[in-house]
């Protein structure tokens, strides 16, 4: 068999893997300058808010309860809940959550109406019901943080769009391992070519940095994307299963007058013994009916502390009229929250989530310079760098 004939295969081999790689290397440049510049703001924003807890206790926004008996018993919850309403005169109620972490500790958030999104909110110490802080809306330091992180002060369409940026986040990610793994063949895990120039070296550096980072980089990545859409979840939920709870009620008039909420409380959590109260949703509110108080409950454990399951009351009578799990899409973006933000493991957890952070910030600006010195450059010549030297028949090709 002459020369030709045996190397014919082999060149239309390599060619075929030259192309591809082409294809995907194109792949991921655009998908990663189209996000970059708001990756880097949700990775810089998201920095503080993995540690919004111990921030918040810095500047005085979460006081510590102060120190009474251990057995100091809790008062009413209807007593807490009034506490929270009178700290903003003509407002009512809409949440009353329970802080887990600081069981001596629940908030009030209230509004003009129940179905209000311009609310205020109140910590209330559950020993005294004593406002413990109150805060100015919206004005302080992780407030902002937590808006231009969330949906850059653009609400719903900001959130959607994040999301977009988010999904082509993740096709950078996929498309760069597509680039990257024909480099790892041929070098041992993590090269840096320090003998090369200092864009071929930033190179290598971005590459590695971004495999060690990957499944990080895919869950953070994935889970954002499910955050930003759960205000469709929320409403699915209302449409499909909040609606089959409440039907019976579909024709009544609202209540004339609300049971107790300690009662409601307490119904809720003999309907569910093995679980404990998350938040309780007044009447009015998206997450209940105008006819019920929806007390959510969760699991007691790490894993299941996440999974609610709420128990409708009905806000006249304080009888229970409903319970259910959540449907599965409800359930994936509660379990995707403390996933986004490795809140379910402690400073210890919160630590190795900012490392990662700050390595995908890495990633990221280096990614701006490389495609900035690339501008210069055929692309050609790019992927040659990228394979690894003109040298390599698959180099050669890529040129042809």
């Amino acid at each position: 068999m002459s020369a030709p004939l045996r190397n014919g295969p082999l060149r239309n081999g390599i060619a075929r893997q030259a192309a591809k790689i082409r294809r995907w290397y194109l792949i991921h440049k655009w998908t990663s300058l189209i996000c970059t510049a708001f990756l880097l703001l949700l990775c810089i924003t998201g920095l503080p808010l993995i540690f919004h807890e111990e921030i918040d206790h810095a500047l005085g926004d979460a006081p510590e309860p102060p120190a009474m008996a251990a057995n100091t018993p809790f008062v009413n919850l209807d007593r807490v809940v009034a506490a929270g309403v009178a700290q903003y005169p003509g407002t009512v109620p809409q949440y009353l959550i329970f802080d887990h972490e600081e069981p001596r500790i629940a908030y009030v958030t209230v509004g003009e109406t129940a179905a209000a999104t311009d609310n205020h909110y109140s910590m209330i110490d559950r020993r005294t019901a004593r406002v413990l802080h109150a805060p100015d809306d919206g004005n302080n330091v992780m407030d902002i943080i937590f808006r231009l992180h969330v949906d850059m002060f653009a609400g719903l369409p900001g959130e959607l769009f994040l999301g977009l940026m988010g999904l082509l986040f993740v096709t950078a990610l996929v498309s760069g391992v597509m680039v990257y793994t024909p480099f790892m063949r041929r070098r041992d895990f993590g090269t840096v070519r320090k003998n090369r120039n200092t864009r071929v070296k930033w190179l290598d550096l971005h590459n590695m940095l971004g495999i060690v980072t990957l499944c990080w980089a895919f869950v953070v990545g994935g889970t954002g994307v499910l955050n930003t859409l759960g205000v469709p979840i929320l409403n699915l939920w209302q449409a499909d299963q909040l609606a089959q709870m409440v039907a019976p009620y579909k024709d009544k008039p609202a209540p004339a007058k609300f049971a107790s909420i300690q009662a409601a409380m307490n119904t809720a959590e003999r309907a569910a013994p093995d679980m404990t109260p998350s938040f309780l949703a007044f009447p009015g509110t998206v997450y209940s009916s105008k006819h019920h108080y929806a007390v959510f409950m969760e699991g007691r454990t790490p894993l299941t502390s996440r999974l609610y399951k709420p128990a409708l009351i009905d806000a006249e009578t304080g009888h229970l009229t409903a319970m259910r799990e959540m449907p599965w899409y409800a359930k994936a973006l509660f379990i995707s929250q403390p996933l986004h933000f490795g809140d379910y493991g402690g400073l210890a957890m919160k630590i190795i989530w900012a490392i990662l952070d700050i390595i995908t910030i890495i990633v990221l600006a280096s990614g701006v310079y490389l495609w900035l010195g690339k501008r210069r450059s055929a692309l050609e010549q790019r992927l040659t760098e990228l394979i690894g030297g003109a040298g390599s028949e698959t180099a050669a090709t890529v040129q042809a």
